[in-house]
């Protein structure tokens, strides 16, 4: 599971002098991608096309949409593209400015996947991965080392720190919940107070695209 790494990119391809050109979003759900897809199109209305394709909660939610090229040549490839690179929470809209030169529907289908593929691969990729959110109080004796001991786990990430009358509180997810809780005990002596706070998905930093 994955998503671009940027929150818009865009890129532009040219086949026969048609141009066809990318901009990826980040969308948190399907309305948000509605009005992303609507924006788009109003900024661009000179266009020939505006063809969309999103993907939502991990593949739960799909949507394409041609925008008057013959059905399935357009927003069908530029979906699987975003299906094949395991992307969610991500709309691409490719903008098409006819330079005159027909393509037919193999033509059309080539365009549109390769012009997803390019965006994809400028934007570049993060993977996802759904954590444990805790909330965890420390006195204010141990706080500062234990914060800077959490800051410096590949495991965790920090959310929010706040500061109450008698202890610290770490907003934090986490990977192995198990694993930190012992090593809080082992830190604070037994006195860290741990809450469940549910879950929450986190980006994972990597250095290439899948």
């Amino acid at each position: 599971m994955r998503t671009i790494a940027v929150s818009e990119f865009t890129a532009e391809t040219v086949v026969n002098r048609s141009r066809f050109v990318c901009t990826l979003y980040r969308v948190a759900d399907d309305a948000g991608a509605r009005e992303r897809i609507a924006a788009h199109r109003k900024s661009h209305w000179d266009a020939t096309h505006n063809c969309t394709a999103y993907v939502l909660e991990s593949g739960e939610i799909e949507r394409s949409a041609d925008d008057g090229e013959p059905a399935g040549t357009a927003g069908a490839p530029m979906l699987e593209v975003l299906r094949g690179r395991g992307l969610t929470g991500v709309l691409a809209v490719v903008t098409r400015y006819f330079g005159g030169v027909k393509l037919g529907a193999g033509g059309l289908v080539r365009a549109y996947g390769q012009a997803v593929s390019a965006a994809v691969e400028g934007a570049g990729t993060v993977a996802l991965a759904d954590w444990k959110r805790l909330l965890v109080g420390v006195e204010y004796g141990p706080a500062g080392s234990v914060e800077g001991l959490l800051r410096a786990r590949d495991d965790v990430q920090l959310t929010e720190v706040s500061f109450g009358a008698a202890e610290v509180v770490f907003d934090l997810a986490c990977a192995d919940e198990a694993a930190l809780r012992a090593w809080l005990a082992a830190q604070t002596g037994g006195r860290a107070e741990v809450e469940d706070a549910g879950s929450v998905r986190v980006e994972l930093p990597s250095m290439e695209s899948p």
